[in-house]
């Protein structure tokens, strides 16, 4: 090297462009055969003083090529780092084309949501017929032939006196004919009314539950813990309240509300401003209805839910229609 050759290097490796060409710089200095090896051989020829000089400069000299070849080594290992990233980016804000995955439909979702809670508590499947004859649709269920609470459901009869069901109903008493209490089951399915409007379809799905044991060990206390700590299951940190009410199949009968889920109980349009949502009918089962089935010395309670009503309130939907309308502008949002 010509003119001062430490400068030289120092220069030569500020110049390197890669770690390639670092590691043949650090080779020519550090290998066998490089800048420093060829000075150690001078360094043997030297004595006394001069020798001693000699090799603290040389060690002097020798550190700081290490430290300047560590510290180029890092600063190219951070450009290549970011070069790899820049050419592996991926811009956000353009078009991307949207997965074709499948989903479970929002009703069938906010369903199995339900199941799993109950399953949980120890509470079996049950299902029964879609078509059903007047005894496990009404009769049984302490609604006998021209009792005016026939009125309250709008029910598809065929020609030869059968129905599509109105409720769920039917299998609790299909469930009890077939075994004895005690008896802890849920029924979720289809039901048919003819009905159609912005809450109401001709087909909608319900669950209902059924819990019979011996006297006494069945009350309305044990029914409003259940739907209390379900309720707060299915829809966060709401209050829960139980209204009187009427079903001919439970006596007493309640309805249980929740704090509006959209305004917290401060009132607004969802809530027609009273701050509280209807969810679901409940009770105690009505003696009759034990009767009817051969039951005695037992207790029980009941409840029933629209499932979508429930996939309404959680998913903030305002027309149960659009449930059924097979739109993909509503239904990609649940994938």
């Amino acid at each position: 090297m010509k003119g001062n050759p430490l400068k030289d290097i120092e220069n030569a490796i500020g110049s390197c462009t890669s770690l390639v060409e670092l590691e043949k710089m650090r080779v020519s200095l550090f290998g066998k055969k490089g800048y420093f090896a060829a000075q150690f051989e001078e360094l043997k020829k030297l004595d006394g003083e001069a020798k001693k000089e000699f090799a603290q400069n040389l060690n002097i000299n020798k550190e700081n090529f290490l430290e300047l070849l560590n510290q180029k080594k890092s600063a190219l290992e951070s450009v290549m780092i970011e070069e790899q990233m820049r050419k592996s980016s991926v811009d956000v804000t353009l078009f991307n084309q949207e997965s074709a995955a499948g989903a479970l439909h929002p009703v069938m979702d906010t369903m199995d949501k339900i199941i799993e809670y109950f399953v949980s508590m120890n509470f079996s499947i049950e299902e029964g017929p879609l078509v059903e004859d007047d005894f496990h649709n009404f009769e049984a269920l302490n609604l006998p032939k021209y009792h005016p609470a026939r009125d309250m459901q709008d029910t598809f009869y065929f020609k030869d006196s059968m129905l599509l069901r109105t409720h769920t109903s039917p299998v609790q008493i299909r469930t009890m004919l077939k075994q004895s209490a005690p008896i802890r089951m849920i029924c979720p399915g289809a039901v048919f009314r003819r009905d159609f409007d912005i809450t109401h379809t001709p087909m909608f799905h319900q669950v209902e539950g059924l819990v019979v044991d011996k006297t006494g060990k069945v009350s309305f206390a044990n029914l409003k813990f259940i739907l209390e700590d379900f309720l707060k299951y299915m829809f966060g940190d709401v209050k829960v309240r139980f209204r009187p009410s009427f079903f001919p199949f439970t006596e007493p009968s309640a309805e249980a509300d929740i704090s509006c889920i959209f305004c917290h109980g401060e009132g607004c349009r969802v809530c027609s401003h009273t701050g509280w949502l209807e969810v679901l009918g409940c009770g105690v089962v009505d003696p009759n209805v034990f009767k009817a089935v051969g039951y005695k010395d037992v207790s029980g309670y009941a409840f029933g839910l629209g499932v979508e009503r429930f996939a309404m309130l959680l998913h903030q939907i305002p027309d149960l229609r659009s449930l059924f309308e097979g739109d993909l502008r509503l239904l990609e949002q649940f994938r």
